[in-house]
């Protein structure tokens, strides 16, 4: 396993769950390359990461990540699945905050370099999100 193993369930944890944005720069490399864009208009490297993090926490202010499993470290990959709740109470994607639970999944990809996150691929249930805040029929 690499000395950046659980990298994924810091992110979840500390960044999406607590807000602590300044670990971005700390769990990523200088380089670090995106090759999801989680959502429209997010730009690349770690600004995008801002970017998805700050809409998220603005949207779901009460986000959790119910589970992150299952969870795989091999060598300088890490994978899981998870599961985020929360309430829509502000706005994402053009939809006002509905006061909508909202339950959503998303698997992640990492390649770890020197302790640190240096590719991530990743996809994001954004269809089931969007249906369930009203933006798209269910």
């Amino acid at each position: 396993m690499s000395d950046g193993t659980g990298l994924i369930k810091r992110f979840y944890t500390e960044v999406i769950e607590g807000g602590n944005l300044a670990l971005i720069d700390e769990l990523s490399t200088n380089d670090f390359v995106d090759h999801e864009e989680g959502l429209p208009g997010q730009p690349p490297g770690k600004e995008g990461v801002r970017f998805f993090v700050n809409a998220l926490r603005s949207a779901f202010p009460d986000i959790k990540a119910k589970t992150i499993e299952p969870y795989l470290a091999d060598g300088d990959m890490e994978a899981c699945h998870v599961i985020l709740t929360g309430t829509h109470q502000g706005e994402l994607a053009g939809v006002a905050g509905t006061g909508k639970s909202v339950e959503f999944g998303g698997t992640d990809i990492i390649r770890v370099e020197d302790g640190k996150v240096a590719e991530h691929w990743g996809t994001t249930d954004n269809m089931r999100l969007m249906q369930q805040i009203g933006a798209i029929p269910g």
